[in-house]
């Protein structure tokens, strides 16, 4: 007779399959590892002189890149803890466009000074009470780091964007930010709206054409489409636009007929008939005063024959969210069938031209008058991988000038900023005021805690207490700490030696001078590589530090807060995906 052994405690409530880990070890640390791989990855990418990632996603797709946000999300990260992380990651390219790797490697710095703590003998909640604590107090220190007179600035003013946007164009193309940021910079004033808050990224595109050096790049007021015209005529000048989403081609009908034909004559007067609807259709396209048809379908054979008659240029463009954007640029309303459109339904455009660049036939739209709504930022390179690299560099700065729109602050960049933080915050944790005192009230009695302000210290002494510093100070003092991993990591991502730099940098601010960072274009000179950021002109957004630093926290203490995971048994089938990694928005 066999006897099988009865599921007791959390396993008789779960069904089989499911896997439960709780505890310090098998929980606690266990997270905090799996966010030290995940910023061990990215950590190394931070800064100009970052590395770069090779990675293959699931559709063998290439990215030869140092930008976590892109690598974080082609990794396809399943650990629950990690997964936080990216979020944080993601939350912030999202919200500023850069500082993800921020994001996530000081999050990973913080829970590895946690996982110390925890070894030591502190409690989570403890590490949690003094983060919270730090961070609330270093988002007031970067309030003070601001630099003045920096909260207002003209926003078409291309030098103060160019040097607000600078830092984070580096941090993805080092030794090309002046040549990206000077063209990005000239695409975003041009789209700029009346009133800047209301800046769309999606204005400024981008086209990336094989062959060239980035020396060959272009800002045109207006698109890039990639492919031919598909009549004969190639340029117009100074022409009226109408936009068809759904085709130039005869209509068929919604219901199948059947036409009886007797004689050769009638099958001829019944081509004639069809000739003639679609000449007449395409003549009164032509008497509208347009020049240009955009079709967003197919483009028949008769009606190309006749365009042609009548002098019109014709484009073909197959994607919907391109045709929107064509329609945004040239101000033109989309009509449903072909028709004569009405002056009101139809755009302008200064010029369209077919032109060679590189071995590729694009058509050229342009828009030079004012109020034009999309600017294309036309990129050359050798390889796709470069490009790609490139765009994304475009797409940081694009996001920058974003976020100057709506706030114009700026702090010390290169590290100055990380520096003093932990300076301050230092000196911060060791006047934390609140005690712990332990002691007993009568002989016998149990020992009673007491939290107490600084100034009744000396009576609990001459009582005999025992007197203790309140744990989350060690918190607050780790978290201080942390900061150093940004000049650490610059440090040693361009070859330098970063006990050296920070004990130059601590010696140099603690002098008074908080404006002082790592310039990797350091000569020989006294100062060496440790310059005032202000001399460099190397600043960073007040708002990407500040959304990076609280992000990165919370996320810290959200896997801190972790005791238990408990994972129910997968479900069969195949996995489901939200959407394929590398795919485009579009």
């Amino acid at each position: 007779m066999a006897f099988s052994m009865q599921p007791h405690g959390i396993q008789s409530m779960l069904k089989e399959g499911h896997k439960h880990l709780s505890g310090l070890d098998e929980a606690v640390l266990k997270n905090i590892d799996a966010c030290k791989q995940l910023s061990t990855i990215t950590r190394t990418s931070l800064g100009p002189d970052g590395m770069n990632k090779m990675v293959i996603n699931h559709l063998d797709k290439l990215f030869v890149t140092n930008d976590a946000a892109t690598i974080v999300n082609e990794l396809e990260v399943q650990h629950p803890a990690a997964k936080i992380l990216v979020l944080a990651g993601k939350a912030q390219q999202e919200e500023i466009g850069d500082g993800a790797n921020l994001t996530i490697s000081f999050a990973g710095e913080l829970l590895q000074n946690a996982e110390e703590l925890v070894r030591t003998g502190l409690h989570p909640s403890e590490i949690i009470s003094g983060y919270t604590k730090a961070i609330t107090k270093t988002l007031e220190i970067l309030e003070e780091l601001v630099e003045k007179g920096s909260e207002t600035m003209d926003v078409r003013n291309k030098e103060q964007v160019v040097s607000r946007m600078k830092a984070a164009v580096a941090s993805k193309q080092y030794g090309l930010e002046d040549i990206l940021s000077s063209h990005i910079a000239d695409a975003c004033i041009q789209v700029c709206p009346k009133n800047p808050v209301n800046f769309d990224v999606d204005n400024v595109r981008v086209s990336k054409l094989v062959g060239g050096v980035l020396h060959n790049c272009t800002v045109i007021r207006g698109m890039v489409l990639k492919g031919d015209a598909v009549g004969s005529i190639k340029r117009v000048e100074k022409a009226k636009v109408a936009v068809f989403a759904t085709g130039v081609d005869s209509t068929a009908t919604e219901t199948k007929g059947t036409v009886l034909i007797h004689s050769a004559e009638q099958l001829e007067n019944y081509a004639k008939t069809e000739e003639a609807k679609v000449e007449e259709l395409i003549k009164a396209v032509a008497d509208s005063g347009a020049k240009v048809i955009v079709s967003g379908g197919a483009v028949g054979e008769m009606a190309l024959h006749f365009c042609d008659r009548y002098k019109l240029m014709v484009l073909k463009i197959s994607s919907k969210f391109e045709l929107r954007r064509f329609c945004r640029t040239t101000g033109t309303s989309a009509l449903l069938k072909l028709s004569q459109p009405k002056p009101d339904d139809l755009g302008f455009v200064d010029s369209i031209s077919v032109e060679e660049i590189g071995g590729s036939r694009v058509t050229v739209v342009r828009s030079e008058d004012g109020g034009n709504k999309v600017a294309t930022v036309v990129l050359r390179g050798s390889t796709d991988s470069i490009l790609d690299d490139l765009e994304r560099a475009v797409d940081d700065g694009v996001n920058t000038y974003k976020a100057i729109c709506r706030d114009s602050r700026m702090v010390p960049g290169a590290a100055a900023t990380e520096i003093e933080l932990a300076r301050r915050l230092k000196e911060f944790s060791f006047k934390e005021t609140g005690t712990t005192v332990v002691g007993t009230t009568g002989t016998g009695a149990r020992p009673t805690i007491m939290i107490l302000p600084a100034e009744q210290l000396e009576e609990a002494i001459n009582i005999n207490y025992g007197i203790f510093c309140r744990l989350d100070q060690y918190a607050i003092a780790k978290f201080a700490e942390s900061f150093e991993l940004v000049p650490r990591t610059l440090a040693e991502n361009a070859g330098l030696n970063p006990m050296d730099i920070i004990s130059k940098l601590y010696e140099k601010h603690a002098s008074g001078n908080g404006k002082v960072g790592i310039d990797l274009r350091g000569d020989d000179s006294e100062d060496g590589v440790c310059k005032d950021v202000s001399t460099v002109n190397v600043w960073d957004l007040y708002v990407t530090k500040f959304l990076a630093l609280k992000y990165a926290a919370e996320a810290a203490c959200t896997v801190l807060r972790v005791d238990q995971i408990i994972m129910a048994k997968p479900a069969g089938g195949p996995a489901r995906r939200e959407q394929p990694a590398g795919m485009d928005e579009d």
